[in-house]
């Protein structure tokens, strides 16, 4: 596996959920999060969710976290403490979260949710699906498939010169081989 976050991309959710209201479309909330970890890309060089990226056909998203919107992988129960299954093309807050509650986040992933919001919350789900479309260089249209996106690709869509692109790749490949290591010896 990964270093996947379940907890921080779950808390995350709730963030951008309570923004909205408490509910939202599931596509919505997929695109923010793929964006979340795209800002925290740019910002600090690596991801909020640890989460596998892929180009799907309405565009990034991250697909560990799509398969639990989807109800489709196993959660470790952090996810639905957060966020209701999908109904309808809809997913909601479990309850009313006050944000002191997101204590998995640290301020820096906190300002990132803030600036994403900040630009892309206002957006409807298809206003999001056709930006990502069209800004996010790295999704590459994969049919009625999926294609990985790889870090060095987010890195350089970002504007970063090839290879800081992947030596920053290679360090957040280094960061999931040393937190593999250390999830087996556990």
């Amino acid at each position: 596996m990964s270093t996947f976050a379940e907890s921080k991309v779950a808390q995350a959710a709730a963030y951008f959920l309570n923004r909205q209201g408490g509910t939202m479309p599931h596509l919505k909330l997929i695109k923010l999060l793929y964006l979340m970890d795209r800002e925290s890309m740019q910002r600090y060089g690596e991801p909020i969710s640890w989460d596998r990226h892929v180009s799907m056909p309405h565009g990034p998203v991250p697909s560990g976290t799509l398969n639990l919107l989807n109800g489709e992988a196993e959660s470790s129960g952090e996810w639905g403490e957060w966020v209701s299954p999908r109904y309808n093309h809809t997913v909601s807050l479990t309850r009313p979260i006050d944000k002191s509650e997101l204590d998995r986040l640290s301020d820096a992933d906190i300002d990132v949710l803030n600036g994403v919001w900040d630009q892309f919350g206002h957006m409807t789900q298809w206003d999001l699906r056709d930006w990502t479309h069209r800004h996010c260089a790295e999704w590459k249209d994969p049919g009625q498939s999926s294609l990985p996106i790889h870090a060095r690709a987010i890195f350089v869509a970002l504007g970063a010169p090839d290879s800081l692109a992947r030596s920053q790749s290679a360090r957040m490949q280094r960061h999931i081989q040393t937190e593999n290591t250390f999830a087996r010896h556990r």
